[in-house]
């Protein structure tokens, strides 16, 4: 079979399993990745037969981990056209103490959020630029502003300047970058004093995503911020 190749991390989830399920509709054979194998199995079994979804255990943050799971889909499929690196984590930060999670568990967010979408895109550009294909990050609208305190939201404004320094690399190869921003979505984690926000859906997102992927060659969606009606810009 010559369908593309849809690989996701952070899959057992959320935006991730939303925008499996999308991806599996639309044709693509998908990659599920998450950090354990059991959290994607049960939805990989729901979206298809093993010929067309592939769960597997990957922590993005260990090289040999992200680097072998992508020779593990060239050497079963031949192939990789999409790559979504959608894995990250959130906690609670304040640099005055005053609220959140102490700092001992930071670094796990940090590593998340930055490294672990860096070293996705090490491992599979190779690939994607042997297929002319597309890679997708998850920022968020949190990474455009100030955010008192808040670590996540500098992460995320590292996950842009990431987005935009490889697609300036990619320049001339036929690689496609996007960085999809979502505001506030519903994955099940909102902090309770956001409770009555505004919300976006899962799927809203993988809609997103699977805009920008399905565009022609010839057009690259550098960024989409989607926040739900009613969100402020600074929330």
């Amino acid at each position: 079979m010559n369908d593309p190749v849809f690989l996701i991390t952070g899959a057992s989830r959320g935006i991730g399993a939303a925008t499996a399920r999308l991806a599996v509709d639309s044709g693509y054979r998908v990659v599920l990745a998450a950090r354990t194998h059991h959290s994607v199995s049960e939805l990989a079994a729901q979206l298809g037969s093993p010929d067309r979804v592939l769960p597997v255990a990957c922590d993005v943050t260990d090289w040999d981990q992200i680097s072998g799971l992508v020779r593990q889909v060239q050497d079963t499929w031949g192939r990789l056209d999409v790559a979504f690196a959608n894995a990250g984590s959130s906690v609670v930060t304040s640099f005055l103490g005053t609220q959140g999670a102490p700092p001992d568990q930071w670094r796990d967010m940090v590593l998340a959020n930055v490294y672990g979408p860096a070293l996705t895109a090490r491992a599979a550009l190779p690939a994607l630029v042997a297929s002319g294909g597309h890679l997708v990050f998850t920022g968020s609208a949190a990474g455009r502003g100030v955010r008192p305190g808040n670590l996540y939201s500098a992460t995320k404004w590292a996950v842009n300047g990431l987005a935009q320094n490889i697609r300036a690399e990619c320049v001339g190869t036929g690689v496609r970058v996007t960085l999809v921003q979502p505001g506030l979505v519903d994955t099940g984690g909102i902090p309770s004093e956001r409770a009555h926000d505004p919300k976006l859906e899962p799927g809203d997102i993988a809609r997103a995503v699977l805009y920008a992927v399905t565009q022609p060659a010839t057009v690259d969606v550098n960024e989409i911020l989607i926040r739900p009606v009613g969100q402020g810009a600074y929330r």
